[in-house]
């Protein structure tokens, strides 16, 4: 449900609230919020809140430290983990300076802006999220530990799969805050686990994803372990995706999925800093089912893109270079980006690969562009791409280059 300003302020009156969290991002996508109280709400849509931006990575130094969150009413949510009575509620925000020009380093508002280009070309796209994350145990100190919490493998049952139970408290609260689960198993890793929800707008889905980080967390801290997002927690084990789906609907009724699909192939590479911003994000390439080429295919769990087996309105693409520390709303803006790049051009796409590049011969794979080896490399690319200069801010480019 999305709610207007009067009626936030209503249920604020009526439902016991007692604290407000103002939500937003660094660039990196690392979740910060504010607390206010219920007092403070008629101020916080009419101007603002203030904070200091110093204090947040990538949001500038002391010279001009005063930005305003300005909060979303469409996003209210209730915290169902906090005390029923005197409830807290959060809202996500968007970043201004004093003067309410929007902050060009506020990933979501640069979401926004991808969404009403791809709304000017006559096109909605809708994204669906898949992520894993492993499930770690905590030392006597309260530490997380390396230590798995179970030793089960892909879609194992209880009693061998301990997580059964955790991953259901999660699923029962992303349904009280309004985010629809579709599945959810236990992962090929021990203590790693997947849970996937029901595709939306590009803007409910990246708001869905940092949901979903915030309660995994804090299901696993409250059951006594540690939730890790990391791309390769464990080495010579799976690494954690996350995998889009990516949909799209026309204004004229064109199917332009394919045209979509050749659009991120070919803007693949100088997307990957984004997609994967961290040196541990190129460790999990090429192995166990995490992709190293441009390619795609059918079903094929190999590819960097593949097109599921769907009918109708499930019909999409999964796009699996993706892993979870990368930041949803700069990551959808980017794909929504690409693939207006291909319909604009009209790109087909390029020749199907049905083969496991895991076993593929050189002779294969010395035909295939490689995605980035290393931080570094995808750096570089990125540095050089018109396209990522024509729709990253040259700021957070250089936030993401120098980190």
């Amino acid at each position: 449900m999305k709610y207007s300003k009067e009626e936030v302020k209503q249920y604020v009156r009526e439902d016991d609230v007692k604290f407000i969290r103002l939500a937003f991002c660094d660039v990196f996508g690392n979740q910060k919020n504010i607390s206010i109280m219920p007092e403070e709400l008629d101020r916080a849509f009419e101007y603002g809140i203030a904070f200091d931006a110093s204090s947040v990575e990538g949001y500038g130094d002391e010279t001009y430290s005063d930005l305003f969150l300005m909060p979303d009413s469409e996003t209210l949510m209730a915290l169902p983990w906090r005390p029923e009575h005197g409830k807290v509620v959060r809202m996500f925000s968007g970043v201004s300076y004093p003067s309410g020009k929007p902050f060009e380093c506020d990933t979501r508002y640069l979401l926004k802006q991808a969404i009403r280009a791809a709304d000017d070309a006559g096109v909605s796209f809708y994204f669906g999220a898949e992520q894993e994350f492993y499930l770690f145990e905590l030392d006597q100190n309260g530490k997380p530990t390396k230590t798995p919490y179970d030793e089960a493998g892909y879609m194992d049952m209880a009693p061998d799969d301990k997580s059964e139970n955790i991953r259901r408290e999660i699923c029962l609260t992303l349904e009280q805050m309004g985010i629809r689960p579709e599945s959810s198993h236990h992962e090929g890793g021990p203590g790693q686990n997947e849970i996937d929800f029901r595709y939306s707008d590009p803007l409910t889905a990246a708001d869905n994803v940092m949901t979903f980080q915030t309660i995994v967390k804090t299901i696993a801290r409250r059951n006594g372990l540690c939730a890790d997002f990391s791309p390769k927690p464990l080495e010579n084990m799976p690494g954690n995706g996350f995998h889009i789906n990516m949909s799209i609907q026309s204004q004229d009724g064109t199917d332009n999925l394919p045209h979509i699909i050749a659009g991120v192939l070919a803007k693949a590479s100088d997307m990957t800093l984004f997609l994967n911003p961290t040196e541990e994000s190129y460790h999990r390439f090429g192995h166990n089912r995490a992709p190293r080429y441009v390619s795609w295919s059918s079903e094929n769990r190999s590819q960097l893109v593949r097109i599921p087996a769907a009918r109708g309105e499930y019909r999409r693409a999964e796009l699996r270079s993706p892993d979870p520390t990368a930041n949803p709303y700069l990551a959808f803006a980017l794909l929504i980006y690409a693939g207006l790049y291909g319909i604009e051009n009209k790109l087909d796409m390029p020749p199907v690969i049905n083969k496991n590049l895991f076993k593929a011969d050189t002779e294969l794979t010395s035909k295939l562009q490689k995605l980035p080896f290393s931080l570094d490399e995808a750096r570089s690319i990125a540095i050089k791409s018109q396209f990522i200069a024509e729709h990253i801010p040259a700021a957070v480019l250089d936030i993401y280059c120098n980190k």
